[in-house]
């Protein structure tokens, strides 16, 4: 079983800050879980694009407000609390935070920890952080 505290990883190195925006890992590839879990913070007033070519996630809002729109389509959804989208199409997106918005988020597969963004908003595949 593993259990941890939120409020004790957010001052540790599994809590990862980029462009305002901060995830703190709860779960990485190295607990075996087959996913990655993060509880992630997006600054208000904030906007960001990502790519997820290598890795499907799923995010569920538990506080704030914020759009996300899917860059193909132009579609734009409204984020809020109880709201989840999932990027199961490595759909490139852009995620805008109205105000500071709390996310649930979960990576399969699972990162590491060690992930930056790269241009194209991506995190690298596993095989090429091995």
């Amino acid at each position: 079983m593993i259990v941890r505290d939120f409020n004790e990883l957010k001052n540790t190195d599994r809590s990862v800050s980029d462009a305002r925006w901060t995830s703190t890992r709860m779960l990485l590839a190295d607990d075996g879980m087959g996913f990655s879990f993060h509880i992630t913070v997006l600054e208000a007033g904030s906007e960001h694009q990502f790519h997820y070519k290598h890795h499907f996630e799923s995010v569920y809002c538990m506080k704030g407000k914020g759009s996300i729109t899917d860059i193909a389509t132009g579609g734009t959804h409204e984020i809020k609390p109880g709201v989840m989208y999932a990027l199961n199409l490595h759909d490139k997106h852009i995620l805008r935070a109205e105000e500071e918005l709390h996310m649930a988020c979960c990576f399969n597969p699972p990162v590491t920890g060690t992930e930056v963004h790269r241009e194209d908003g991506s995190y690298a595949p596993a095989e090429e952080l091995a």
